[in-house]
């Protein structure tokens, strides 16, 4: 019996349900088997079943069958010996293709120039060497006539001399500061102890400012930049002219130059781990 033309339509109609049905659980599935990979941390980075269902507010049987399938793939192994589970090794090999744009020169310009925008103020990305120096990597210039322009670009400066070098300091690694501490103390007892407190109030604040500090006419607000192993690597920094500000217009920028130094970190893979977050369901 051949088919009438509201037969074709009806037809047509149910493959498209079908299709997009099937469009709708393979993003599902998507979602679900990333929440099963977000479960995973330098604090957890092992968990069975029941412990990855809970986490992510799966069924325990959608877990067990996920789980399955990113173990084939090798995104997930299963511990020897054990019913847990950890991160596999195909992610290393995803790790070393993505490591290369997320470097902090290629990530970094679009922020500062955004920035830059923000504040119409030069913005500085500077790094701690082993030294240990502070180094000013790269700037993106102020557009205005009577601005901060960095002509030592690369070259090795006291780290704790400026904002940018002493928020590398109070986030370097264990030992760093203190040998830094030490060598100002044996010179300078007073301009150690004011160090110690600076350093005390970024840890405490998460940011740092100097007014005329190492340059006289600039003022400074930096804060930490961290990247996919949680580290410091470097400071984002805005310099002003002293003419143009002062410690409170300093501050007023923090909430901008946190909102850049944010964004900056997530983009070299920094992800701030929050427990209570689950996955999609």
């Amino acid at each position: 019996m051949p088919w009438s033309k509201l037969d074709a339509v009806n037809a047509l109609n149910d493959e498209t349900a079908e299709n997009t049905g099937r469009q709708s659980g393979g993003v599902q599935s998507i979602e679900r088997a990333v929440a099963i990979l977000g479960a995973f941390s330098r604090s957890r980075p092992i968990a069975g079943i029941s412990e990855i269902a809970r986490h992510t507010g799966l069924s325990r049987g959608t877990t067990h069958r996920l789980v399955s399938a990113l173990t084939a793939h090798g995104m997930l192994t299963q511990v020897p010996n054990s019913t847990s589970y950890s991160l596999g090794p195909r992610l290393l090999s995803l790790a070393e293709v993505a490591r290369e744009p997320l470097s902090l020169d290629v990530q970094s310009r679009p922020v500062m120039t955004w920035l830059r925008d923000q504040t119409g103020e030069t913005v500085g990305l500077h790094v701690l060497d082993a030294l240990p120096s502070r180094r000013t990597i790269a700037q993106v210039e102020s557009l205005q006539p009577l601005r901060r322009i960095y002509t030592d670009l690369g070259a090795a400066r006291p780290p704790h001399e400026g904002a940018p070098g002493k928020v590398l300091l109070a986030y370097s690694a264990p030992g760093v500061y203190d040998g830094v501490l030490a060598g100002l103390r044996a010179s300078d007892t007073q301009e150690a102890d004011r160090l110690d407190a600076d350093i005390a109030v970024i840890r405490s604040v998460g940011y740092a400012i100097s007014i005329q500090e190492r340059v006289k006419g600039v003022v400074a607000i930096a804060a930490p930049v961290r990247d996919h192993r949680t580290q410091v690597v470097a400071a984002l920094s805005i310099s002003i002219p002293a003419v143009r500000a002062g410690r409170k217009e300093l501050v007023a920028l923090e909430p901008v130059l946190e909102e850049a130094a944010s964004v900056l970190s997530a983009r070299l893979g920094y992800i701030e781990e929050d427990p209570d977050v689950t996955g999609s369901r």
